[in-house]
């Protein structure tokens, strides 16, 4: 599974536990989904085909410069 696909199935799950009524659960479960919601962006913002393991200069560049 890609990191993005496993954002959102755990966002789902948060999701559906805060559906069930999670009562004293409740304040964590957002915080999880701030956290998920903030990588999901982050992952967003890098676009496909990147990594943010490789530093921005030894990356390939499309060009061919």
């Amino acid at each position: 599974m890609t990191t993005l696909t496993n954002l959102l199935a755990r966002k789902q799950q948060l999701l559906d536990r805060m559906a069930e009524d999670a009562g004293n659960e409740r304040e964590e479960i957002e915080r999880l989904l701030k956290q998920i919601v903030t990588a999901l962006d982050l992952l967003g913002h890098a676009g496909p085909g990147t990594s943010s393991n490789v530093p921005a200069g030894d990356r390939p560049r499309l060009d061919g410069a």
